[in-house]
């Protein structure tokens, strides 16, 4: 009966187990259904992992599953009441305790930005950019992170003799850019050693500082600074957290200050990401809403610009994915074929959701008293080169 009834949720979205479409799931443990039945949202990737099934491309049938609902349907059938109990006890332990206090924090540093500099290295732009590109007028990976970049610096109006603070500044390459380019000083902060580490190497010689450091400890600081930026960052604050982040940020901001916010977005608010993704990728991680954004940043700032660009991280997930798999041969040594099938899982799922408008990469301009002339978008695709 399990085989069955996933065979027909799957055929609503043209889905064929054993089928000669790229995106068709060929099964190789029959034991696949009742696993996928009793726990779905975890199920589904660690069987992969498990080599219980394969497809020769699995964005293109997660896609397909996405665009469907199909998680959505599961309710229609008595059968995955395991499943569904599991998905709701799950939001609710997140909706009764804070998974991303100050000490839980560190976890997400350990398990996934410290796993090791070369993989990064081996899967990203030559300027070690882990956040979404921007891929107008760009060619390639390198060309659409610096386009990513200078849209960030344009956004912030940087000039010369700035101070710029990077929440969660991974290996430092945005406030390289902005130092190299706009002639800013800079601090980033992080909770990855091995980013920290490298970071410091990479802007060696740079007005830049980066520091190992909760986003909360910089209350202790007093710091303020002309501009605050934080790309792909929000995502491991935690609606528990939102406030007092946003407190934070507007404590380090001067008055005449702007703060972008560079964040993937979901389309329905949520206590929690997927579970999957949860366990074995961003632990204690929680995509933010509309919602969540709008009601935490009232009071604190004026919403200068809201920009969507989440249909480039298809892209350049996708360009992560061939990146990653290019270099395998030089990273087999260090990580299992296990591993490898996480990471493939975990690239072309994402990609899936934003392909499938599931999820947003929203950039969002924020101000403490509102820009006298409002806020206008500069079209350049080249730095002011102000320096």
């Amino acid at each position: 009966m399990g085989k069955k009834i996933v065979q027909n949720l799957l055929a609503r979205a043209g889905i064929t187990i054993n089928g000669n479409e790229p995106w068709d799931i060929i099964v190789h443990n029959d034991n696949f259904y009742k696993r996928l039945i009793k726990n779905t949202d975890l199920a589904f990737g660690e069987s992969y992992m498990d080599k219980w099934w394969d497809c020769a491309n699995i964005d293109q049938l997660i896609y397909r599953i996405m665009k469907q609902d199909l998680g959505k349907a599961l309710s229609e059938y008595p059968l995955f009441w395991q499943s569904n109990l599991k998905t709701i006890f799950f939001e609710g332990i997140h909706r009764l305790f804070n998974f991303q206090s100050k000490r839980k924090a560190l976890k997400v540093g350990q398990r996934h930005y410290d796993i090791g500099n070369d993989l990064y290295e081996a899967m990203l732009d030559k300027r070690m950019v882990y956040t979404c590109a921007y891929w107008e007028d760009a060619n390639n990976l390198d060309e659409a992170q610096e386009r990513k970049l200078e849209l960030v610096c344009q956004k912030l109006y940087l000039k010369p003799g700035m101070t710029v603070l990077d929440v969660g500044c991974g290996w430092g390459s945005f406030v390289k850019y902005a130092a190299e380019n706009y002639g800013i000083s800079a601090v980033g902060i992080t909770v990855s050693e091995r980013q920290c580490d490298l970071g410091m190497k990479i802007n060696d010689g740079l007005p830049v500082e980066i520091r190992f450091q909760d986003y909360r400890e910089l209350m202790k600081n007093h710091e303020q600074f002309d501009r605050v930026v934080s790309l792909g960052m929000f995502e491991h604050v935690g609606y528990k957290n939102y406030a007092n982040y946003m407190k934070c940020i507007n404590q380090c901001l001067k008055d005449d200050g702007l703060f972008l916010l560079h964040t993937i977005g979901t389309n329905k608010t949520s206590p929690a990401t997927n579970k999957w993704i949860d366990t074995y990728i961003f632990p204690n991680g929680q995509i933010p809403s509309i919602k969540e954004i709008g009601s935490t940043i009232e009071g604190r700032f004026i919403m200068e610009d809201w920009q969507n660009i989440g249909v480039h991280y298809d892209k350049t997930l996708t360009a992560w994915y061939e990146n990653f798999n290019k270099n395998w041969d030089q990273l087999k040594h260090q990580y299992d074929e296990r591993f490898k099938r996480m990471w493939d899982f975990y690239l072309l799922s994402c990609a899936a959701g934003f392909r499938a408008r599931q999820l947003q990469l929203w950039q969002v301009v924020l101000s403490k008293k509102g820009l006298q002339q409002g806020f206008q978008r500069i079209h350049s695709q080249s730095p002011r080169r102000a320096v």
